[in-house]
């Protein structure tokens, strides 16, 4: 194109930052507006915090919207016709968007959505790869229609799973050079008209939800695979937690699993190393946070507590 492209950029957490960074460095795009959820309270102490898309915006001077709402919001949707966006490039914004929104852009309204779709479809793709100890994931770009993650496909990424990721890694692994490249690579493609979309097979779609607190408490009932895949997908959040003489105690990746049985939940010293029966196998846990103390190592909790005859329940 002789003139760059007009994007307006729609996102909010950390996971969106490395987009952002990459449209705002290719001449190819002009980014015209960022749009963010408003400033909220974090932290212990409530303190009022920006979204990390918006510091990245404020580093480049870049206009910055932050509406309440998106629905129904005519002063909102007046600033949005003014820029005359030729793309709309949505990263985890954290809303529907509406329809006439999703009617300003001349060339569509694209998405990035850290699963395979039409699989997993919804608020926690990444979490869920990681329960259902998939053996892969990946990335689609698609254009946007009313539905969530419903649109037609542009192009996919397959990211190979290890049985050792969390959360966190994946969400960074997810929105690394590799994968900015891929938007990128992809968005250009299909402004040049290389790319004819591909609707998703609904037959073929499955669906998650926002993860909620109590889902992160473990059930050493269940077999040791489970309980390894629950602690690596809620970390950082919820964090995974068992109680031990009640009292709360999270635990964090990297866990081992490992061969032997006993009660499930009984907890042993072996050679400094703490170990928890499940189900089937053993599972060795490396760091752990009892209520109202340190995160500390295995070895430190172990010298630090009488643990025989203990169980995590």
């Amino acid at each position: 194109m002789d003139k760059p492209v007009k994007i307006v950029f729609m996102g909010t957490p950390e996971f969106a930052v490395p987009y952002l960074r990459s449209l705002t460095a290719d001449k190819y795009f002009e980014v015209k507006a960022v749009i963010t959820q408003p400033d909220k309270p974090a932290g212990r102490k409530q303190i009022i915090t920006p979204p990390p898309v918006k510091i990245v915006a404020q580093e480049n001077n870049l206009l910055i919207l932050q509406p309440e709402k998106l629905k129904d919001n005519e002063e909102f949707l007046l600033k949005l016709k003014e820029i005359k966006p030729d793309l709309l490039v949505v990263v985890a914004y954290g809303q529907i968007i509406p329809r006439s929104i999703l009617a300003l852009a001349k060339l569509g309204n694209i998405n990035v959505h850290p699963s395979l779709l039409p699989k997993y479809r919804g608020a926690s793709p990444i979490q869920n790869a990681i329960l259902n100890n998939e053996k892969s994931t990946g990335l689609t770009i698609m254009l946007m229609d009313e539905k969530m993650d419903h649109g037609p496909i542009l192009a996919q990424q397959e990211i190979a799973l290890n049985g050792t990721e969390n959360n966190e890694s994946l969400h960074q692994k997810m929105s690394d050079k590799k994968s900015t490249d891929f938007l990128i690579e992809t968005i250009k493609k299909f402004i040049a008209g290389e790319i004819k979309p591909q609707p998703q097979d609904d037959d073929k779609a499955t669906y998650c939800k926002l993860i909620k607190k109590e889902e992160a408490k473990i059930d050493w009932q269940k077999p040791v695979e489970i309980i390894s895949a629950q602690i690596r997908a809620f970390y950082p959040w919820p964090v995974a937690w068992t109680t031990l003489n009640s009292k709360r105690a999270k635990i964090f990746p990297p866990v081992k699993i490992t061969g032997g049985t006993d009660e499930p939940g009984k907890i042993s010293a072996q050679d400094d190393k703490l170990i928890v029966a499940g189900q089937d196998k053993m599972l060795e846990i490396l760091e752990l946070q009892i209520e109202g103390k340190n995160k500390v190592k295995a070895k430190d909790f172990i010298l630090g507590n009488h643990i025989s005859g203990q169980y995590f329940k």
